[in-house]
């Protein structure tokens, strides 16, 4: 696993936090895959766009097993369309070495819709949400100390991009706090941006409205700006299936990937 950019903050943080053996195995991942994934139809007509085939096998086979080989025991997926592909394919979980649960987003709700719709489904706090569509390596065990330790409601996974106008830009503070978001096609050159992985704790999660199309990133992410939502800084590639050059990105960075 990969170290992040301020792992010598971490440190400092694990000497004074001792995580648990089976944190990891009691701590709940949502992945949001329900998208329509309309910007990859051209190359991906058939499925949902986590079900793209990467290195011949689904984007979202590769991010369920990263997970179980960094100790996630349960995952919560969100599907929507084309929804019944993903169950069929990923069952109970068992195969993965872990347990599966599914909320179906029949309304496409939004990123944030659908993560609060599934909140019945949830036991740990905080809560691992991954987006279907990219992927960061991290430490999980660093991220959720450094959750733990900030007292914050939110921690964000950020990494470094040389043009941030394609997804927008976070600016943090020298406490690490999220200052303001800047929309994509608003922001110039180099920064720091959503790498689409987040440890949420219980009340931001219910924070967010119950019904409505809601986005984490656009509606609920600036509501918590300076009130308790950090970044956690990585150096690590950054993968991402939402258009179809980065779809052939990341078949080029899973090239000699070993799934065990």
């Amino acid at each position: 696993m990969f170290k992040a950019d301020h792992s010598s903050r971490v440190k400092s943080l694990e000497d004074s936090f001792v995580m648990p053996v089976d944190f990891l195995a009691s701590t709940d991942a949502v992945i949001l895959c329900g998208g329509l994934g309309t910007r990859l139809r051209t190359v991906v007509e058939d499925r949902p766009k986590a079900m793209a085939l990467v290195q011949g096998r689904p984007f979202l086979e590769w991010m369920v097993n990263k997970l179980s080989q960094s100790g996630i025991r349960r995952i919560i997926l969100c599907v929507g369309y084309l929804g019944h592909l993903i169950r069929n394919h990923f069952g109970d979980g068992n195969s993965f070495g872990l347990k599966i649960a599914y909320s179906e987003d029949t309304d496409l709700q939004g990123t944030a819709g659908a993560l609060r719709q599934a909140y019945p489904l949830l036991k740990s706090d905080p809560v691992l949400v991954l987006n279907g569509d990219s992927w960061c390596e991290v430490n999980l065990s660093e991220l959720l100390i450094w959750h733990h330790r900030s007292g914050g409601v939110g921690t964000l996974a950020l990494v470094p991009m040389k043009e941030v106008g394609r997804y927008g830009h976070v600016i943090i503070g020298p406490d690490e706090q999220v200052e303001r978001f800047e929309e994509k096609g608003k922001g110039k050159g180099a920064g720091w941006i959503n790498a689409g992985l987040y440890a949420l704790s219980r009340e931001f999660l219910l924070s967010i409205p119950i019904h409505g199309v809601l986005s984490l990133e656009h509606d609920v992410f600036p509501h918590w700006v300076d009130k308790g939502l950090y970044g956690f800084r990585l150096r690590n590639e950054f993968v991402d299936i939402g258009t179809p050059e980065s779809y052939q990105e990341a078949n080029r960075i899973f090239c000699g990937e070993t799934f065990l």
